[in-house]
């Protein structure tokens, strides 16, 4: 990770939903950010595993007072957006709910940005 670093580029780890955070406390000073998938990768269209709520939580916890951000991809719509940022996420991936939408990607996205 220091290589990563040396290069000026943020470096991050990945914990799929079954993976328990503190499985990465050892490597807190080795991050910038903290992605947690809130579906099983694979593919896109998933819905939100709504246990993963106290997951980001635990996450926000265990990186306080630290500079690492809390990145949420799987699942995130209209509906949850709002209570995902309150859990502790600080960057969420969007994907079906701005592109696979009737209205239009820009539009999808300034909807999403209203409700956080």
């Amino acid at each position: 990770m220091n290589k990563i670093r040396e290069l000026k580029v943020k470096s991050g780890i990945a914990l799929n939903p079954s993976t328990p955070v503190n499985t990465i406390t050892h490597l807190l000073d080795s991050m910038d950010l903290l992605i947690l998938m809130t579906v099983n990768p694979g593919f896109g269209g998933q819905s939100f595993i709504e246990t993963m709520l106290p997951k980001i939580k635990e996450a926000k916890k265990l990186v306080k007072g630290s500079d690492i951000e809390i990145l949420v991809d799987g699942g995130v719509t209209e509906k949850n957006i709002k209570k995902i940022r309150d859990a502790g996420a600080d960057i969420l991936v969007a994907g079906s709910a701005v592109f696979n939408k009737k209205d239009s990607i820009k539009n999808n996205i300034i909807r999403l940005k209203a409700l956080v």
